[in-house]
């Protein structure tokens, strides 16, 4: 493909995050975070106009977390207040549907437009992975996902298979099974922090760690994080 339609294209991708990333930020002051008359206010709005429009509330999550994931965005934010919104399952399922289909058409995007960009910057780093990829695509690429990508941000995670080649529904089938577990326990996460905002008017770190929905979900991903450093050192380090 012309280069210069590459830099073209580069350039409106990057723009388009720009103005996701300004948009999201003009809304979101951090210092208000520390808040919790804040969060709680917020929180209280947030679910009266969910409640109130169920199903274009969660039309509207869904595409926002698609293209999220698009432009290359971080997925555990998101999975948290998918379990906030709507709880462990629902959210759940709403967030891994969201996560892999963003991430499938990134990885269809990148493989498309930017795989001779990708081979170059990327390939020497995982050159010695590569022989297992080729040799079950959709198995290795499923224990990728379950062991966080090799500790790889999410982007990069979803984007590296264009140096394999890797069919589109290996690709999909792979990390929505590869991504269930951590996004279940995060989506927990979230509706436990939001049954410990609805009963409390005040919050300090001791009634946050002995709240069972954060302590549980948290064991459980610390537990997911133990198992994935163990899978990571046993068939991606030792190769």
């Amino acid at each position: 493909m012309n280069i210069n339609f590459k830099l073209i294209l580069g350039i409106i991708y990057l723009l388009c995050l720009g103005i996701l990333l300004f948009v999201v930020f003009s809304y979101l002051d951090l210092k208000d975070l520390k808040d919790f008359t804040y969060i709680k206010n917020n929180s209280e709005i947030l679910l009266d106009f969910k409640n109130q429009n169920i199903t274009l509330f969660i039309i509207f999550f869904f595409l926002f977390c698609i293209l999220w994931i698009f432009l290359l965005g971080f997925g555990s934010p998101l999975c948290i207040a998918s379990g906030f919104l709507f709880g462990q399952f629902v959210g759940t399922l709403i967030c891994v549907l969201a996560l892999t289909i963003g991430s499938t058409l990134l990885y269809m995007f990148a493989n498309y437009y930017f795989h001779d960009l990708i081979v170059k910057y990327l390939e020497a780093k995982i050159l010695k992975y590569k022989y297992l990829f080729k040799k079950n695509e959709f198995l290795y690429f499923l224990i990728f996902r379950f062991a966080g990508g090799a500790g790889l941000p999410f982007g990069i995670q979803n984007v590296l298979p264009t140096i394999f080649n890797m069919k589109v529904s290996n690709y999909f089938y792979s990390t929505f099974l590869g991504l269930l577990p951590s996004l279940y326990i995060l989506n927990s996460l979230g509706q436990g922090i939001e049954k410990l905002i609805e009963k409390n008017t005040s919050l300090n770190l001791v009634q946050v760690i002995l709240e069972p929905g954060i302590y549980i979900p948290l064991s459980c991903f610390f537990f997911i994080l133990s198992i994935s450093f163990l899978i990571r050192k046993k068939i991606f380090k030792k190769n």
